[in-house]
C-alpha cells in the first residue's frame, strides 16, 4: 500500500498515512486534531538506476563517441589541401591560333 502525505486544514500540521489507492481524501482523519479536513500533497520521490540499462544510456554513449570522433577529425588536415591562389595575370599567348610549337 502506498504512503500518502497530507496537510491538515485545521491545525496545519503535516502527516503521513498508509492507505489503499482507492482511499478518499475526504475520509482521512488528522492524527493530531482528529479533523477530516486534510489535503493530499504531492510528495517528491527519488530513484536510482544502476548499470548500463538505464533509459537514454545508449544515446548518451553514442553522442559522447561522436564528440570524441569529431575532435579527432578536427585535427586532421583538409581532404584536398588548401586551394592555391589564382594567378593575377593570364599567361601570354604569342601565336594567333593559341597553339605554340617547340
Amino acid at each position: 500500500m502506498p504512503i500518502y502525505e497530507y496537510r491538515c486544514g485545521q491545525c496545519e500540521k503535516h502527516f503521513d498515512a498508509t492507505q489503499t489507492v482507492h482511499a478518499r481524501v475526504e475520509d482521512t482523519v488528522c492524527p493530531h486534531c482528529q479533523a477530516q479536513n486534510a489535503t493530499r500533497l504531492l510528495s517528491a520521490c527519488t530513484t536510482q538506476v544502476k548499470g548500463t540499462r538505464k533509459p537514454g544510456f545508449a544515446e548518451m554513449k553514442a553522442y559522447s563517441m561522436l564528440d570524441e570522433r569529431m575532435d579527432k577529425f578536427a585535427k586532421l588536415p583538409p581532404i584536398m589541401g588548401k586551394r592555391a591562389a589564382p594567378d593575377t595575370a593570364p599567361p601570354s599567348d604569342p601565336s594567333p591560333g593559341g597553339v605554340t610549337e617547340h
